[in-house]
């Protein structure tokens, strides 16, 4: 099979799955909202529905790259495994937390103790992503463009439209 067509299989699967999941969905019982918490109405809710629904399409691309994504990535770049496979991880991350994290939010309501889970769990998570996302890119700027890299690039198909740099 085709590496797009097992991305776009399990960003699908996952999306759909993370949609029907999310707190305020049909099978979002483990994170419902808590007391308190307004119901949204009119346009709220259509607009939390879209949101929920780009955060599951975040959760099944951010799944497809965890698990197909680092060999494309390694292949595109010359560093160390270790670099490499800590961007994968971040950019994973940067993509998948934001269904968790939203339901949670909704969870927790105006708990400060469960506020503050999410401020570590999440922000603080995504902030050290983002400082790994920094580190990566100053190492391949840094790295001198060797022979093959051209066809490499153009041989990298993750499911994601793709332009050359």
């Amino acid at each position: 099979m085709e590496l797009k067509t097992k991305v776009v299989g399990v960003t699908v699967v996952v999306a759909v799955f993370g949609f029907l999941t999310e707190s305020h969905a049909p099978l979002g019982v483990f994170w419902r909202a808590a007391p308190g918490v307004p119901d949204p109405v009119g346009v709220q809710l259509a607009l939390f529905m879209l949101l929920g629904a780009i955060e599951a399409a975040a959760l099944g691309l951010g799944t497809a790259f965890l698990v197909f994504g680092y060999p494309p990535l390694d292949a595109l770049v010359s560093l160390p495994a270790r670099t490499t496979r800590s961007a994968h991880l971040a950019i994973s991350w940067l993509l998948m937390n934001w269904w968790a994290h939203d339901s949670f939010h909704q969870h927790v309501g105006m708990s400060l103790t469960g506020l503050l889970g999410i401020e570590y769990a999440f922000h603080a998570t995504l902030i050290v992503a983002g400082l790994v996302l920094v580190n990566f890119f100053l190492a391949v700027v840094q790295t001198p463009v060797t022979a093959g890299l051209e066809d490499s690039r153009e041989n990298i198909c993750i499911g994601v439209a793709a332009t050359e740099v």
